[in-house]
């Protein structure tokens, strides 16, 4: 049987348990707009409850202890994650004001409980998250109550159950598996539920560390925790005074119309409100048609992010030992601009990125400082830009471990080249089969004129749209997506048996434009598997790769 006791400690080892990782689950809400505040979301929401513990009578039943934690995390739920948290317990507190005990059965039919009311809080549930981990622990958890009334083993049976699925949250959900990540909110689930199995199973409480001190009276960084791109600017979160006329629906539907991540809870006395919006007092006014406000958080997303990535850019390169040792045998160091195509680089497998291309190349130093923060004792540089390899090549007498420089002269070669990579092969092996690569690769690049100039007898005036094919100016267009067409057919020419194509927009060019010119692609080269992606690249509207 579950006591009162033994689930009070069990909770508060959970929340220790989440406070001390708190820091390594945020660290997994990268990639891509990382947000990286679900452990802390996660932590604070949870470490609301200590201070309503201590408020309640030791004598408390386990039904009263579960509402005053439900309560709790209500009110200290921060984020999606934070709300979807407060559900789980929420359900298990409805549950257990149905048992007078909390035998291994009642446990888990109070755990499916909160996972269904978690699911109907959320308006587009996503699978391969908090959502998915919790639903497959409480479905093996009904069926183990069936054979066992050990609520250890229960429990046991139940955190290797969410484990499991925690592993195969990369293979739900694209963008976990594009950032070698498991789910974050996931992730915060396991550690809580590890800690509260300690005590259930084993007696033992978890304890936080010192330097996992969490102040929840402050509001941290709100960031969307499904998104993979941040859709609206402002994170809006507000309490209601629940009124007897209170309709979470009405308000729910309302919020849908104007934003995302919508999530309205509640219980007898208040209402949560959690949604993403350009119309945060829009949201404000509908919510005071549903109850008194009592506290009211708005953010702008966007520029926290910014911030949190600079910050989190500035404390990593304070924290690098330069020169880096060696911990593996290949490194790599590449120059590109545009963060899109610098976390394309990134994916790839390279360890150092060096801003640079066209108008901005970087300085012997500049490459030189990446290679020695490179933690292998070879490493390879692409330069992809013919103005840049000699500065690279410049660097490789003044490093103090080996350096391989791979001539590429665009981008799409150096993609092309790490692609070749294999990491099972040796240096020499892995640069021949790199080069050999970069050959058969055809690139171009659409861009526009700087100056007036004269080429192959034509005047080119300054704005008009250059297409540059393998490096050389090919010919010139007033139309950006008829030159891309043109120099896409030519391109095809040059390549025998070729079937693929990627298409890399810049940072003057629309999702929408670069979608259509994407559908001007397919439809006259539909024998090609194309593939578009978001480069940021400065100068260049469009990069194309040919193969």
């Amino acid at each position: 049987m579950l006591t009162a006791s033994v689930f009070r400690q069990a909770v508060v080892s959970g929340a220790n348990n989440i406070t001390n990782y708190r820091q390594k689950v945020d660290e997994l809400n990268v990639f891509p707009v990382p947000d990286g505040d679900t452990g802390t979301n996660m932590s604070m929401t949870i470490n609301a409850i200590i201070p309503a513990l201590e408020k309640l009578d030791e004598s408390a039943s386990a039904a009263e202890v579960a509402a005053c934690v439900a309560s709790a995390l209500l009110r200290g739920a921060r984020g999606n994650s934070g709300v979807i948290l407060s559900l789980l317990f929420s359900g298990i507190s409805k549950g257990f004001k149905e048992h007078q005990e909390i035998d291994s059965y009642a446990f888990a039919d109070s755990f499916g409980k909160g996972v269904e009311a978690a699911y109907k809080a959320v308006m587009k549930p996503t699978e391969g998250t908090i959502l998915t981990v919790a639903r497959l622990a409480a479905e093996k958890g009904k069926e183990a109550a069936l054979s066992t009334n050990d609520i250890g083993m229960l429990f046991d049976i139940m955190l290797r159950e969410a484990q499991k699925a925690l592993e195969d949250t990369p293979n739900m959900l694209p963008v976990l598996k594009k950032a070698g990540v498991v789910d974050a909110g996931g992730q915060g689930l396991v550690y809580i539920m590890s800690g509260m199995l300690s005590v259930i199973r084993d007696g033992i409480m978890v304890e936080a560390s010192e330097s996992s001190d969490v102040t929840v009276e402050n509001f941290t960084t709100a960031v969307a925790e499904f998104d993979e791109e941040i859709n609206f600017t402002y994170c809006t979160e507000f309490l209601l005074d629940r009124t007897a006329d209170s309709d979470e629906n009405e308000l729910r539907e309302y919020l849908m119309t104007i934003g995302d991540c919508v999530v309205v809870v509640g219980d007898e006395e208040i209402i949560k409100v959690h949604v993403h919006t350009e119309e945060p007092g829009n949201a404000l006014q509908a919510g005071l048609k549903q109850g008194a406000l009592i506290k009211v958080k708005i953010e702008n997303m966007r520029k926290q992010h910014e911030a949190a990535m600079e910050q989190a850019a500035a404390d990593k390169e304070a924290e690098e030992e330069y020169p880096a040792k060696p911990e593996k045998p290949i490194g790599f160091v590449a120059v590109a601009a545009g963060t899109g195509m610098q976390e394309l680089f990134i994916e790839l497998g390279v360890d150092k990125m060096v801003k640079g291309g066209q108008t901005m190349n970087p300085s012997t130093d500049d490459i030189l400082r990446a290679i020695q923060s490179t933690p292998a004792e070879t490493v390879f540089v692409l330069p992809n830009n013919k103005n840049i390899i000699m500065a690279a090549e410049q660097a490789v007498a003044l490093a103090d471990r080996n350096v391989c420089v791979l001539p590429t002269k665009t981008i799409p070669q150096g993609l092309s080249a790490m692609l070749a990579y294999d990491p099972d092969s040796v240096a020499s092996v892995n640069h021949e089969n790199m080069m050999d690569a970069v050959k058969h690769v055809q690139s171009g690049q659409v861009t526009f004129a700087a100056r007036d100039s004269e080429f192959g007898g034509h005047m080119i005036k300054k704005g008009e749209i250059l297409a540059m094919e393998n490096g050389k100016l090919s010919f010139v267009e007033k139309d950006i997506n008829k030159a891309l067409v043109k120099m896409a057919r030519d391109l095809t020419k040059a390549v025998e048996d070729g079937f693929c194509m990627t298409l890399i927009y810049g940072e003057d060019v629309t999702e929408e434009q670069a979608n259509a010119a994407l559908k001007q692609l397919e439809n006259k080269f539909d024998d090609y598997e194309i593939s578009l992606v978001k480069g940021d690249q400065p100068v260049y509207y469009y990069i194309l790769s040919v193969e």
